[in-house]
């Protein structure tokens, strides 16, 4: 049996249906994710996407050279066992929202329901729970560069101590090498999205308001469909995607688990750094393969990154070897990661919701 696909972004194709293994099409990292070994065609595939999300199979399959059926295919298999979410978040930079790191110290019985509720709220850029339980990082996006809401945090009974750091800058252009390393660089050249170079913020549309959220959930719903959910027309809504994608106000993000790539060790990086030397520490950590993200933040500890190793061992040798021997570094904490409760898509509020996302009480 076949039917049309319609998470490509490209001109409607046939493939095979898959089979029903989940209920949900796009699950969040909270939920468990169904066994999944990637091949080199799957690695290209999601290389590929991460380059541009919304990419037509049909182009895809031309830089890969296989067919756009074999390129939908793979994904559906993919997407369909939990294992990669296309996901569209805005650049804060152009919509003027400021970025708060909050780190929370809680007690662990409590950990899991609270990243939970964390996860399911709109400003949540991303939510870990960290050290088995003991730590919660997240990321607030706040409109008009606004606080952090810190008094709400602060009141929850299994919240025992609570800080915030403005992220100033991101020092990292490209994602993670494990996930970015399976093209060519003619292949990378032939997908990668030209740089219009904008950075002025952008006053967002009360269009804007209702496709942001349906981009986040579904970074490669069909036009149509994103029509479908905001109640507006397909043509306004194809206009204005490609102006934001045209003005760089949307980055898409491939959500893949690193273990599928071979990788079991994350770990959240807190250093305090020379000023004068930030930026020489923060270009010698972003030559590491190993450093999923860099960026500038306020306080004692002014830059943060995000580290994803093979093991144990290879974390070890990162924290000493490359941090350790960076001039400038000063302080180091860290704080492995247990596990992502909300990655960059946000999480459903409840089964039947069209669009739109709740903020729950903390």
């Amino acid at each position: 049996m076949t039917y049309t696909c319609r998470s490509c972004a490209g001109p409607p194709c046939r493939v095979p249906r898959p089979p029903p293994t989940r209920r949900d099409a796009t699950p969040s990292y909270a939920d468990p994710v169904d066994p999944v070994t990637l091949d080199a065609l799957d690695r290209r595939l999601l290389h590929a996407l991460q380059l541009d999300g919304r990419a037509p199979f049909s182009r895809i399959a031309g830089v890969l050279d296989t067919s756009d059926r074999t390129v939908a295919r793979r994904f559906e298999r993919l997407r369909a066992a939990g294992a990669v979410r296309v996901s569209a978040v805005p650049h804060s930079r152009t919509t003027g929202h400021a970025e708060w790191l909050v780190r929370m110290r809680v007690v662990p019985h409590g950990a899991a329901d609270l990243a939970r509720t964390l996860a399911r709220r709109s400003d949540t850029g991303w939510v870990t729970v960290l050290s088995s339980g003991t730590g919660i990082a997240c990321l607030f996006r706040v409109p008009d560069l606004g606080p952090a809401p810190l008094a709400e945090l602060s009141r929850h009974p299994h919240v025992s101590e609570v800080s915030a750091q403005q992220v100033l800058r991101h020092l990292m252009d490209d994602s993670w090498a494990g996930r970015t390393s399976a093209l060519t660089a003619q292949q990378v050249a032939a997908l990668r999205q030209p740089d219009a170079g904008g950075t002025a913020p952008i006053p967002l549309t009360d269009l804007d308001r209702r496709l942001l959220p349906a981009l986040a959930a579904d970074g490669r719903a069909a036009c149509a469909e994103l029509a479908r959910r905001v109640d507006w027309s397909e043509s306004a809504v194809r206009r204005r995607l490609e102006s934001l994608r045209r003005d760089r106000v949307l980055r898409f993000q491939v959500e893949v688990e690193p273990a599928l790539f071979g990788f079991s060790a994350q770990c959240v990086l807190w250093l305090s750094v020379s000023p004068s030397m930030l930026a020489a520490v923060a270009a010698d950590l972003a030559a590491d393969p190993a450093t999923a993200y860099l960026g500038a933040t306020t306080g004692s500890h002014n830059l943060f990154a995000v580290a994803v190793c093979r093991n144990p061992d290879a974390l070890y040798s990162y924290v000493t070897d490359r941090v350790g021997s960076s001039a400038g570094v000063e302080r180091v904490e860290t704080g492995v990661v247990s596990s992502y409760t909300k990655r960059f898509a946000p999480v459903p509020a409840g089964p039947g919701r069209r669009g739109g996302y709740a903020n729950p009480a903390i």
